[in-house]
């Protein structure tokens, strides 16, 4: 085996400690790149292997692989954990790579209690999400928050394991035991119980042609399609997902408002820890993204600053009815964003394998707005650098103090980040001095790096 592949292996490696060793080794390995292509593409919504990552891609693996494949921006979140932020911007750092980190979790948005929103089938529920966070360790006005929004998550997970129990038996899975040593850290997806479940069947039906038949019989499917998805080692297959977990599945349940943390916690969660709230657009047909105007005129004022998109769910369609109307709601949302000057971030997700590695920006729906997403992309990048080095990012005090106005505030970031180079240690050029003299020094002593 050859040293770089080794290495590739090593970025995979239980410890974070580990992984990042590995990068910096495997850049150092690479030498100059030379008069390589300009970077290209952005992926700020990567989930790794803290949440699920379809690939099993840690926040060091997917920055070697961004750098790699030349990306001009990567960006990671996980559910309801900070545990990648750390790594992701270390990480960072090393590949060369703007970069970000954040955090996905889901909220009661009490004034919407009888709309469904980005969540199907569930009225009143909000997918929610925290950008350009700064630190693994939220501060204590945060810490609270944060740890409900787990534990609130790990509850969920073992009342659907009872559930799913219930109805597989003989096949059953023990929480603690199957499902945790599967996470980094403790912090389990449906995919992490779907693999679970996959390995205690084998076990129990070590034959193929008994675990098709037990599979067959529990999911009230085909012998002939089981066949087909089931293949020979486990695997979180959305077949099974589907049937047990999902709406109308035995395992799930229909939330209520006291399922989910209210959005005001979550938002206020979010901002203590520095960090900037991005509603995350679905596709624009439920009820309330057809009236995503009103929901930004009440999200902005909160505090909300960015919307947070999955662009290959919205045009690349096979059905060309739903691609149409999909695809206009797009256009739909993106002139929104125009209007209201609100950044659109916008990413691959990776939480299924099978899902891009980078969004197709050639495509006729997204090649119009591609400097947008760039200029995205600098903007959370810069409130990124100048929170870490300063606490003065987007949400700031500071930020709201010395740039009231949201579009100025907004300019300035994306400036910041655009001509601060990837891997600059931003506090060893803007001093306390520099900061006091407000955004146009700051601007004026990036400049002078460029």
């Amino acid at each position: 085996m050859d040293d770089l592949t080794s290495l590739e292996q090593e970025i995979n490696a239980p410890d974070a400690t580990r992984r990042l060793r590995a990068l910096q080794r495997l850049i150092e390995a690479e030498g100059p790149k030379g008069a390589d292509r300009p970077p290209y593409g952005v992926n700020l919504h990567c989930h790794t292997i803290y949440s699920y990552n379809g690939y099993g891609h840690s926040p060091s693996s997917l920055a070697w692989l961004a750098h790699r494949e030349g990306w001009y921006a990567l960006g990671t979140v996980d559910f309801d954990v900070l545990d990648a932020v750390d790594e992701t911007l270390a990480a960072c750092r090393i590949a060369s790579l703007r970069g970000c980190a954040g955090l996905e979790t889901r909220a009661f948005y009490r004034a919407g209690a009888e709309i469904e929103f980005n969540s199907p089938g569930e009225p009143g529920v909000l997918y929610y999400i925290g950008v350009g966070f700064t630190s693994s360790q939220p501060p204590g006005a945060a810490r609270d928050a944060l740890e409900d929004m787990r534990q609130r998550a790990a509850a969920r997970n073992r009342e659907m394991v009872e559930r799913i129990n219930a109805y597989l038996d003989p096949v059953a899975i023990d929480y603690a035991r199957d499902v945790l040593p599967l996470t980094p850290a403790g912090n389990a997806t449906e995919r992490h119980i779907l693999i679970a479940y996959d390995i205690a069947a084998r076990r129990s039906f070590p034959k193929r042609a008994d675990l098709v038949s037990f599979w067959a019989k529990k999911l009230e499917m085909p012998r002939e399609a089981v066949e087909q998805f089931l293949g020979d080692v486990p695997f979180p297959h959305d077949a099974i997902r589907s049937r047990l977990m999902k709406r109308g599945g035995v395992g799930y349940a229909q939330p209520e408002e006291g399922t989910f943390p209210p959005l005001e916690a979550v938002q206020e969660a979010i901002l203590a820890c520095g960090a900037i709230p991005s509603y995350p657009f679905l596709d624009g047909t439920s009820p309330g993204e057809e009236r995503l105007r009103d929901l930004l005129e009440r999200l902005i004022p909160m505090g909300m600053g960015a919307l947070t998109a999955i662009p290959d769910r919205n045009w690349n369609i096979a059905n060309p009815q739903e691609r149409e109307r999909k695809v206009a709601k797009w256009h739909e949302m993106m002139a929104l964003a125009r209007e209201f000057d609100v950044p659109v971030l916008v990413g691959t997700e990776m939480n299924r394998h099978g899902q891009r590695l980078l969004d197709d920006f050639s495509a006729e729906a997204l090649r119009p707005y591609y400097d947008e997403f760039i200029r995205a992309a600098d903007w959370v990048y810069g409130h990124t650098l100048l929170q870490r080095a300063w606490g003065i990012g987007f949400s700031s005090a500071w930020a709201r103090d010395v740039l009231p106005n949201r579009s100025e505030r907004n300019a300035f970031y994306a400036r910041v980040g655009r001509c601060t180079a990837p891997g600059v240690e931003i506090a060893h050029h803007i001093s306390p001095h520099i900061v006091e003299g407000g955004p146009k020094e700051i601007l004026r002593a990036l400049d002078k790096l460029s």
